[in-house]
């Protein structure tokens, strides 16, 4: 049985046990996109938080305007103080055009939304929905190192499914390029990204006062841009990493629209803005051939730990993969990260308040035509009703969120 300790706190399941943590003091931010719209996935998530009892949900939601108020709906449905908080109305980005907080759309900026109205609590939890193994006890064990001293705390959890290993995103490419880093910089902040056992996962607890003072990445650089962000302000002494068992959740091909390749170039983005933030003078020229030589001695390894397990394991795969995400070890673009709430120029109030008011926009414009259409049918009683006007938000379940990092 494994109980190592990294240079930050390394809490490990060792048993079946759930801690106690203040979850009635806690925020949980749940970034979901309409296609979660009564997953398995999510239902499980949400019937869990029931359990969990937290002091509130709040749900980034990514939809269209003909989903969101039927999604709003359902979420109503359980038994939790639930705010949805549409991310893609008129007036909400009005509004964030008027202060210059326009511009990429990305998960990132959904969780930024959620993060400032989850402030109202003394403790935050972030955490994706698209988990088919979620357990009530992934919130107590993130929150039991802040209510013990830390500020901000990780979850970690091996990606083993289907008989092979996954987690490829940060195994072949996040994992070889902390390591190229590491032989050619001895600095802290390189050690520090390089303590956590999953860095990309989507799972963390804070204390409000850190998150408020977190610059958050637009897109996909969120999780390790937050890691860089809880150096500087937490260091190794204020994080912890939490060991979250079992843990499965879906797949994203390399190519194509947001597959892998696309991801890792954020990935890359932030995890250099970040060692550059600490003041690394980053060696560019050989960094892109050091990141390829760590790689190949990594697929080497998890080739031997596969055989190991008994694990089918593709070599040359893995390798074309190392030579995909070569493409994105270079120096970081334009900061594009979004203000901490502690310095924004909105408040978290008018946000929700944008957002609220276009959700009942689009809630009263549904109620209206399902009105209009009632009346139109009913004078026909003997003709073939109307098929569910929500039916269509069943059909494509396939869930997004975090994938296969």
């Amino acid at each position: 049985m494994e109980y190592v300790q990294e240079r930050v706190t390394t809490l490990h399941a060792l048993t079946d046990h759930r801690p106690d943590a203040p979850t009635g003091r806690a925020a949980v931010v749940v970034p979901m996109t309409e296609r979660e719209y009564g997953t398995l996935a999510a239902e499980r998530v949400l019937a869990s938080l029931e359990r969990v009892d937290p002091a509130r949900v709040i749900v980034p939601l990514r939809a269209t305007a003909d989903r969101a108020g039927p999604f709003a709906a359902w979420l109503d449905g359980f038994d939790l103080d639930v705010e949805a908080l549409w991310c893609d109305g008129p007036r909400l980005a009005d509004l964030l055009a008027e202060h210059d907080l326009d511009g990429d759309r990305g998960k990132g900026r959904d969780v930024w939304l959620g993060l400032g109205r989850a402030l109202r609590e003394e403790f935050v939890v972030v955490h994706d929905a698209d988990t088919t193994t979620y357990s009530p006890s992934f919130v107590n064990r993130l929150l039991f190192p802040i209510a013990h001293g830390h500020d901000f705390a990780k979850g970690y959890y091996a990606r083993v499914e289907d008989g092979a290993l996954y987690g490829r995103l940060f195994r072949l490419f996040f994992r070889p390029l902390v390591r190229a880093l590491a032989e050619a910089h001895d600095a802290d902040v390189v050690e520090y990204l390089e303590s956590f056992r999953y860095a990309l996962a989507g799972e963390f607890a804070a204390t409000a006062d850190l998150v408020s003072d977190l610059r958050i990445q637009r897109g996909w650089g969120l999780e390790i841009g937050t890691l860089g962000e809880a150096f500087s302000h937490a260091g190794f002494a204020g994080s912890a990493q939490v060991d979250l068992g079992r843990y499965e959740h879906d797949h994203r091909s390399v190519e194509g629209p947001t597959g892998l390749a696309d991801m890792s170039r954020a990935v890359g983005a932030a995890t250099l803005r970040a060692v550059d933030d600490a003041g690394v003078d980053v060696a560019y020229d050989t960094l892109p051939g050091r990141y390829r030589e760590a790689a190949e001695e990594l697929v080497r390894r998890y080739a031997t730990d596969a055989a190991f397990n008994g694990l089918a394991y593709d070599r040359d795969d893995e390798r074309a993969q190392v030579a995909t995400y070569a493409d994105a070890v270079a120096e970081p673009g334009p900061d594009t990260r979004l203000p901490a709430w502690s310095d924004a120029p909105v408040s978290p109030a008018a946000v929700a308040e944008a957002a609220a008011a276009d959700l009942e926009a689009v809630a009263g414009s549904a109620s209206a035509s399902a009105s209009e259409a009632e009346s139109a049918s009913g004078s026909a009683s003997h003709a073939t009703p109307d098929p569910d006007p929500e039916a269509s938000l069943h059909r494509d379940r396939s869930p997004t969120g975090g994938g296969d990092r």
